[in-house]
């Protein structure tokens, strides 16, 4: 089982803890043993990365208080518990408290091994929707992600910090797979409102009644209120939003009005709206889709998001982490560029942007596992003979390329400098001047 996380077994009595542990690591689960609750409980937290098996009857601390103790810790932390034979109105009892199941003495190995999958896969959801709950509500994490040096990529990091400051509404331009919906996350969680709720509509993909019961109710459960009812400062992101239909349009305008009145009587809105647009800036479509009074109250702040094609060398930076992190996942080594394969992906005109750039470096970490196609034929076989050459000095290459090289290298040697200097046949002090002038710094890659 592949990046499983660990099961702790909790049980005063060796044999059983070697023999459980022995049963799991034949199915590949890892294990980690202790000899009493009040040995695990020291090591265990409510981010611990796996389950626990616990015996139910222990001197000192049992299973039950074990159980509780770690439901005050995270409640959504697992815990299957073995019983004796004939303590099943306990195990009853630990069900109602809180257990993820039990097995009663003696009990299958395979039936015990497969409640341990069962509940290593809740708890790996439960950690990742964590994960990306913190990534979502963390604007530094979520400005890390747009990556890039060019100069479009480092105005869009200062716009994003200084309308994440504001509670104006937001306009998102861009073309399609440019980043849009990061973007938006980024404003909601760098500003003031971080933490607080980040509802996403995509306007194209919900009729005007579910569009009309999120906003305004009522609501089908009681978990989810209304927006308009939410009495917490919340983020509204439609996706899409020259998709609505001219009466939800008129609705929506009623909504900003309303939210403006509270504004102007000295109160921050409840809701701040963030549109975001399917098309670029001067697209006249989107004008023309939406209501002007409407439009003019949505687009008191605007933002672009640059193409790829207008990020220079961004485009190198981002195939090699994007083929990084594939040749990762697929357990092999990522394709080194040529300089061919450099030229021509800082030559591509890139009409599906990031998401396009994001899906050759799959294909490529792919072929090159087996030997296949290099990167420059991949993106022929994808490029219209009508696309548009943009044409860039022959300095811009050559150093984008030559960056590249002594980026890649550093990353394989972890930063050593010794190594590098070996590899790319350099002398320190030339490779010194050239790590200052492209602003690489060995401590990046350590």
């Amino acid at each position: 089982m592949p990046n499983s996380l660990t099961v702790a077994i909790v049980d005063d009595e060796a044999h059983m803890r070697d023999s459980i542990s022995q049963w799991l690591e034949l199915s590949e689960i890892p294990t980690q043993s202790f000899a009493s609750a009040e040995a695990a409980l020291a090591e265990i937290g409510s981010g611990f990365p796996g389950i626990i098996v616990s015996d139910i009857r222990m001197p000192g601390m049992g299973g039950m208080a074990l159980l509780k103790r770690v439901q005050q810790l995270d409640p959504a932390l697992p815990i299957i518990l073995i019983t004796g034979h004939g303590d099943i109105s306990m195990a009853v009892e630990a069900m109602r408290a809180g257990a993820y199941d039990f097995v009663e003495k003696p009990f299958d190995p395979d039936r015990l091994a497969d409640l341990c999958k069962r509940a290593i896969e809740a708890r790996r959801l439960t950690l990742d929707n964590r994960a990306l709950r913190r990534e979502l509500s963390d604007g530094t994490v979520l400005l890390r992600k747009l990556m890039g040096r060019s100069a479009a990529v480092e105005r869009l990091r200062e716009d994003i910090l200084d309308f994440a400051q504001a509670d104006g509404n937001v306009m998102i331009w861009g073309e399609t797979g440019t980043g849009k919906s990061l973007i938006a996350h980024a404003i909601h969680a760098c500003g003031t409102r971080q933490g607080r709720p980040f509802i996403v509509l995509n306007c194209a993909a919900m009729s005007d009644d579910a569009i009309e019961q999120r906003l305004f109710g009522p609501s089908d459960t009681a978990e989810i209120r209304p927006i308009m009812e939410m009495n917490v400062p919340c983020t509204l992101c439609l996706e899409e939003i020259e998709a609505l239909s001219p009466a939800m349009q008129v609705r929506l305008m009623t909504m900003l009005d309303s939210l403006a009145q509270e504004a102007a009587e000295g109160e921050a809105p409840r809701v701040r709206l963030i549109a975001v647009c399917g098309q670029a800036e001067n697209d006249a479509t989107i004008k023309e889709a939406l209501r002007q009074d409407l439009f003019f109250r949505i687009a008191a702040m605007e933002i672009t998001a640059p193409s790829l094609r207008d990020r220079g060398e961004d485009v190198l930076l981002l195939f090699n982490r994007f083929a990084q992190l594939f040749a990762e996942d697929y357990g092999c080594e990522p394709p080194q560029l040529t300089p061919n394969d450099a030229a021509n992906l800082l030559r591509a005109d890139w009409p599906g942007n990031i998401r396009q750039l994001l899906n050759l470096a799959e294909r490529a970490v792919l072929q090159s596992r087996r030997g296949g196609e290099d990167v420059s034929a991949l993106l022929a076989s994808e490029t219209s003979e009508e696309a548009e050459v943009v044409v860039k000095p022959l300095k811009e290459h050559v150093e984008a390329f030559e960056r590249m090289l002594i980026e890649n290298s550093l990353n394989r040697h972890n930063g050593s400098v010794a190594r590098v200097m070996d590899e790319l046949a350099l002398p320190r002090r030339t490779l010194n001047e050239k790590m200052a002038k492209y602003g690489l710094s060995r401590a990046d890659f350590v």
